[in-house]
């Protein structure tokens, strides 16, 4: 059984900083790839931050030079430091992360998914 649970959302003014944090649990083999998508009620889940193993990241353009994704493996954690706020960041942030799962029978690799936490950015 593999978990993830995310921490961190909140309340914030535009232009504060708020850092999301994620920490996969249970019976977990490897990582390959940790990370954050937002969605906004009537919207699609869209991609905020990705971290893969290897060190690459890569980032939506509308957070680009505001957000930060970090990753620690060793404590399969996954973090996301949102700088200058804005109106339109406010969403839900869901933490996701391709995870090879150990299992009875062996490994198997699926992608798992937190249970949001809430940014509101207020004026």
């Amino acid at each position: 059984q593999v978990q993830l649970v995310e921490s961190g959302g909140g309340s914030v003014r535009a232009g504060e900083s708020l850092t999301l944090a994620c920490v996969a649990s249970g019976t977990i083999a490897s990582i390959p790839a940790m990370a954050w998508y937002r969605q906004t009620p009537g919207k699609e889940r869209d991609l905020v931050a990705r971290f893969h193993i290897s060190g690459n990241t890569n980032y939506a353009d509308a957070v680009k030079g505001r957000f930060t994704i970090s990753r620690d493996n060793a404590a399969n954690k996954v973090l996301l430091r949102m700088d200058n706020l804005r109106i339109d960041d406010t969403a839900v942030y869901f933490c996701s992360a391709e995870i090879l799962a150990r299992t009875p029978e062996g490994t198997r690799m699926g992608k798992y998914w937190g249970q949001g936490t809430q940014v509101t950015v207020s004026s």
